[in-house]
């Protein structure tokens, strides 16, 4: 990727990173699968009323939204109201960092190179330390439900990769429409779960702060962030983008920090700092294959050829 390129990838890791704190502050007392449901009720309209439709097949859309985020939002929410700690989340669901490198290397055969198999392990590191710094007892049904939204989020960046919808509107594109998908069996298993006065209960709940909360969900996390993040992985191979979203705990934990008053513990720091050096080693080694592919490229397209030799043909454009 080149510096603009890094530059979006770190603003999405930025505005995700803020994203569990204006969740949790909006959340309140509305159901938490109503508030997701909400929320992607807001992406769609009108919103796909002005995006034009994808240029993929419409599994891969439903695939996308089914994974991206009906699975990984559902059970992240769902994650947060068994009583798992925002930070906490933010933590546990970058698994799907590790998670996509290694499901892409098996479905896709997109092998790391070893400064990123290096960085992203730095980075896992990063997630331990903050994990113990962070002290105290979790649930182990949120902690499992938030490992199931970071493989939701694996399987649906690598559907996103093979999708073939490059550029910011392929991005924006995919991240509208495939919300179709996501707001109709939310409310469904809402009301399932928590019987029909579950919707009525949500719209006496929804307040100025759920509505501050969706729109910021919705219009950052969602339509910039993910047309952004499905832009990238678009054009480029998992391991190269993917390793960026390591810096979403430490901005998760800066943002409680100013916001909330919640003062990192060492340990927090420290996974910090190893997460950030996890993310530049593994975007190191991404630079330094894009660099050699190009001088091969180079190298093969301007080599003079023998005499009575045939011209070497020109690589296809990636």
């Amino acid at each position: 990727m080149n510096r603009r390129e890094q530059s979006l990838a770190a603003l999405v890791a930025a505005i995700w990173g803020v994203n569990f704190v204006v969740i949790d502050w909006g959340m309140g007392d509305v159901p938490p699968l109503v508030f997701l449901a909400v929320r992607f009720l807001a992406v769609i309209v009108p919103a796909v009323l002005l995006v034009p439709p994808p240029a993929v097949g419409w599994r891969t859309v439903a695939a996308v939204g089914t994974f991206m985020s009906l699975g990984q939002f559902g059970l992240l929410y769902v994650a947060l109201d068994v009583g798992l700690p925002p930070g906490l989340a933010g933590l546990v669901l970058q698994a799907q960092v590790a998670l996509t490198i290694a499901i892409s290397a098996v479905a896709l055969r997109e092998r790391p190179t070893r400064a990123q198999a290096i960085g992203v392990l730095l980075g896992a590191v990063g997630l331990v330390v903050v994990g113990f710094g962070r002290g105290g007892h979790v649930a182990l049904l949120g902690l499992l439900l938030c490992l199931g939204a970071a493989l939701m989020w694996a399987i649906g960046n690598v559907v996103a990769r093979t999708s073939g919808a490059g550029g910011a509107a392929g991005g924006l594109s995919m991240t509208v429409w495939s919300a179709l998908v996501v707001p109709v069996p939310l409310l469904l298993l809402a009301v399932a779960l928590d019987g029909p006065g579950t919707l009525s209960a949500a719209a006496a709940a929804f307040g100025w702060k759920a509505a501050l909360s969706t729109l910021y969900t919705a219009g950052l996390a969602s339509l910039v962030g993910y047309g952004i993040f499905n832009s990238l992985l678009a054009r480029h191979p998992s391991s190269e983008v993917v390793p960026w979203i390591l810096l979403v705990p430490p901005v998760a934990i800066g943002s409680a920090w100013l916001l909330l008053d919640e003062v990192p513990s060492p340990g927090e720091l420290a996974g910090g700092v190893l997460l950030v050096a996890g993310v530049l080693v593994a975007q190191r080694g991404g630079r330094r294959v894009a660099r050699e592919a190009l001088s091969d490229r180079t190298r093969c397209t301007t080599a003079p050829s023998r005499p009575g030799s045939p011209v070497p043909p020109a690589p296809a454009a990636p």
